[in-house]
């Protein structure tokens, strides 16, 4: 058997940066997910979740990191990172982020698609 760390989001971008190292770029964006939940009561929610994506030069499915904007819909597949540091005041910190395999952006014209409401 062999290991496995994949993940798949499908969401609405957030905020997007394009930074340069070393004469390559990365785009660090972020993308929100919605799941749905009830409660013992029987009210709905949507719980909204978001990630830290981020994807480099060369990155499958997009031809220009600067295609990626706050708005748009995404498929993003990669694998989960995380990342701990101590801080100066010696407390123990992680985040989670999510190094892109494939970034795909995706039509609005999808009924599908179509957020639930505005981020």
């Amino acid at each position: 058997m062999e290991f496995l760390n994949r993940i798949e989001l499908r969401g609405v971008v957030g905020r997007a940066d394009i930074n340069s190292y070393n004469g390559n770029q990365v785009c660090n964006f972020s993308v929100v997910t919605e799941a749905s939940a009830v409660d013992r009561e029987g009210n709905s929610s949507i719980e909204p979740t978001w990630f830290n994506v981020s994807a480099w030069s060369g990155v499958q499915g997009v031809q220009d990191l600067n295609q990626i904007k706050k708005g748009m819909w995404v498929r993003v597949i990669g694998r989960l990172r995380v990342r701990k540091w101590v801080t100066q005041d010696n407390e123990e910190r992680s985040s989670n982020e999510i190094p892109a395999r494939l970034v795909e952006i995706l039509p609005k014209e999808d009924l599908q698609m179509q957020p639930q409401r505005d981020y």
